[in-house]
C-alpha cells in the first residue's frame, strides 16, 4: 500500500497539467494522398516524409510521399524497394533513412535503405530482423529500438546502433522490452516511450533514456497514460507523446515531456485519435500524419499539425 502511494505520489509531481496549457489548437493540412497506417514519418530538410504501411484493403505498400508544410502539398517519392508497414523512418544530413519493419507476408526484415539524389540505395543489413521498433538519430548514430525481433526472445533485449559515417552496425543493451513503442531524440539524446508487450490490453508507460558513458538506460517519469501504437517527436527541450490504440478505441490526448525540467504537461488533443501513426516537427509545429482512426487495420489520411513551446 505504502509503495502505491509513493509511485502515485511521484507520478503526480512529475505531471504538471491544467487547461491552460491545452489552449493551443490543432491545425489541419493537406491529407495523405494514400491513406494508410503503421506508416513511419521523419523530416526531412523542408519536408516530412511518410513512409510504407498498410492499405485500406489488408495489402502493405511501398509508397513514400512527401509534404511541404510552407506549401501546403504533397509530392511522391520513388517508391521504397519492398513494400513495409511497422517500420522506422529517420533523416540525417538531408537524407531519409528507412529501416526493418513487416514484410506484406509478415517477416521482420533486416532492411535498411538510404535515398541519396533520388534513388533507394542499400545499407549494411540489421544483425536481425526488427518490426514495430523505433528509430532516432543521434550524432551520427542511427538507433534502432525496441520492437519485434526475428531471434527470441520474441521483444527485442538489445538495440542496435548504425554508424552513418562508416556505415557499420554494433549493439548495445536495449531499454524494457515493448513493441509500437515511440523513439525520439531531444538535446542529443535517444528516448523510449511507452508501447505494448503484446495485445491492446498490455499497454505501458516506461519513459527511459539512454546513457551512452553508461551504456545503460535511465528510467525518467513515466508518460501519464498507458498507450501502445503511439508516436513521439521532439521540439526544443519538449517531447511530444501522440496518441496510440488500447481495449476501448483510439487515444486522443497528447503529453509533452521537458527533458530538463522532467515534468509532463497536458497538450491540446489530437482531433482525429489514431494509432500506427507517423510523427514529424517542422519549424515548432508537431505533426501527426495517417495512422488507424480505430484499432485495428482502419486507416487516414489526416494531417494535423500543432505549435508546441
Amino acid at each position: 500500500m505504502l509503495l502505491s502511494l509513493l509511485v502515485a505520489a511521484a507520478a503526480t509531481a512529475a505531471f504538471a497539467g491544467g487547461a491552460g496549457e491545452r489552449s493551443a489548437q490543432w491545425q489541419r493540412g493537406a491529407p495523405l494522398p494514400l491513406p494508410r497506417t503503421e506508416v513511419a514519418a521523419a523530416t526531412v530538410g523542408q519536408e516530412i516524409a511518410v513512409v510504407g504501411g498498410y492499405l485500406a484493403a489488408g495489402g502493405t505498400s511501398a509508397r513514400v510521399d512527401f509534404f511541404s508544410p510552407a506549401r501546403n502539398r504533397w509530392r511522391r517519392l520513388p517508391s521504397l524497394p519492398v513494400a513495409v508497414n511497422h517500420s522506422t523512418a529517420v533523416a540525417y544530413r538531408g537524407q531519409l533513412y528507412v529501416v526493418g519493419g513487416y514484410s506484406e507476408r509478415g517477416e521482420r526484415l533486416r532492411n535498411a535503405y538510404v535515398l541519396s539524389r533520388g534513388r533507394w540505395r542499400t545499407l549494411p543489413r540489421l544483425p536481425e530482423g526488427r518490426a514495430a521498433a523505433g528509430a532516432a538519430v543521434a550524432g551520427d548514430k542511427l538507433y534502432v529500438v525496441g520492437g519485434v525481433s526475428s531471434g527470441s526472445p520474441r521483444l527485442a533485449e538489445q538495440a542496435f546502433v548504425l554508424d552513418l559515417e562508416r556505415r557499420r552496425w554494433s549493439t548495445i543493451p536495449g531499454p524494457s522490452p515493448r513493441e509500437h513503442l515511440a523513439v525520439t531524440a531531444a538535446r542529443g539524446r535517444i528516448y523510449a516511450l511507452a508501447g505494448r508487450t503484446s495485445g491492446l490490453n498490455t499497454n505501458r508507460t516506461e519513459l527511459e533514456v539512454y546513457s551512452a558513458s553508461e551504456r545503460r538506460w535511465v528510467t525518467l517519469p513515466p508518460v501519464p497514460e498507458p498507450r501502445g501504437g503511439t508516436a513521439a517527436t521532439a521540439v526544443g527541450d519538449t517531447i511530444v507523446s501522440i496518441g496510440g490504440e488500447e481495449p476501448e478505441g483510439t487515444i486522443a490526448s497528447v503529453y509533452g515531456f521537458n527533458v530538463k525540467t522532467r515534468r509532463w504537461r497536458r497538450l491540446s488533443d489530437l482531433p482525429t485519435p489514431r494509432h500506427g501513426l507517423g510523427a514529424a516537427v517542422y519549424k515548432g509545429r508537431v505533426y501527426a500524419i495517417g495512422g488507424g482512426p480505430r484499432p485495428g487495420l482502419f486507416v487516414s489520411g489526416a494531417n494535423e499539425s500543432l505549435a508546441v513551446r
